[in-house]
């Protein structure tokens, strides 16, 4: 007997619960003219994010190649003798390197300039290098 009465006192319960839940599951029939426009929000929607991923996509693959570019530039200036204990620093953008610091003579910034041309995918070179002079080596 408590049994059915416990069973009776659930149904209520169930009832009074799939009631509150109704109007979540319904779903409005769209106006007449709302149905193109909603079809073509959708689609600019769609649109819009694939361009973004385009976007992030092409903006990442620059900065790796870009990241790739600077560890092929300090390999190759980092074998050669006369730039391998030079004070450079490389910093690439969409291809172009630009070198940086402080070096000991011009022809060891020329040096630089050219061992960064050589390395295969870069666009050009901007080189900031400046030359120490035995003043400014003692003073620092």
């Amino acid at each position: 007997m408590k049994r059915s009465i416990g069973f009776l006192a659930i149904i209520p319960a169930v009832a009074f619960g799939l009631s509150l839940s109704a109007p979540a599951f319904a779903q409005d029939a769209p106006a007449a003219g709302a149905s193109a426009g909603m079809t073509q929000t959708m689609k600019n929607a769609g649109s819009d994010t694939a361009n973004a991923a385009k976007g992030a996509y092409n903006t990442t693959a620059t900065a790796v190649g870009d990241t790739g570019l600077t560890a092929k530039v300090k390999m190759e200036l980092d074998k050669n003798s006369e730039t391998e204990h030079a004070d450079i620093h490389v910093k690439t953008k969409s291809a172009v390197v630009t070198l940086t610091g402080h070096v000991p003579s011009v022809t060891v910034s020329k040096e630089a300039e050219q061992i960064a041309k050589g390395v295969a995918g870069v666009d050009s070179v901007t080189n900031h290098l400046k030359v120490r002079t035995s003043t400014s080596s003692s003073n620092s």
